[in-house]
């Protein structure tokens, strides 16, 4: 049994990340030998999101809020959540979300979900499909704008 302890979990910033979207995290699954969950605790500065607004393909994720009040966008709407909150994103468009902190503290949160393979995200706001066929990306991720769309046989004839 592998364990781990989710309070001394050293928290990583990537250099690099823009402005909005520079948070810390620990994706720790790896460390407990988990293979069909994946599980991350993202640190959020104030004014930091996580990711932008996205749902995915076949994935269902979930969120833990284990300290501070991040704003959640999701179809409805923006809502704040509190300490101890758990929130599940569906497949598909009823999943989509966003996570913020609005605040002047910093949070954190544990993101879980399942891994997938291909996942597939869609990003609303900026017209966006990503496929990662293997988890964590790698060098045959793809991103595209819908607008580039083809059909079926370019290319074949």
């Amino acid at each position: 049994m592998r364990r781990i302890n989710l309070g001394a979990l050293e928290i990583q910033y990537d250099e690099g990340d823009p402005e909005g979207y520079n948070v810390g995290y620990n994706r720790f699954g790896p460390q407990i030998e988990a293979s069909r969950l994946g599980a991350t605790i993202y640190e959020l500065p104030p004014g930091q999101s996580i990711c932008p607004y996205h749902y995915e393909y076949p994935d269902e994720e979930w969120i833990l809020v284990l300290s501070g009040r991040p704003t959640l966008r999701d179809p409805d709407g923006e809502h704040e959540l509190e300490p101890n909150d758990l929130v599940c994103f569906p497949e598909g468009p009823v999943g989509a979300h966003k996570v913020t902190n609005n605040t002047s503290e910093t949070l954190r949160v544990m993101m879980l979900s399942t891994k997938m393979n291909p996942g597939v995200a869609v990003y609303p706001d900026s017209d966006k499909i990503g496929v990662w066929p293997v988890p964590g990306g790698g060098p045959d991720q793809i991103l595209v704008r819908r607008e580039s769309n083809v059909e079926y046989f370019d290319g074949e004839l």
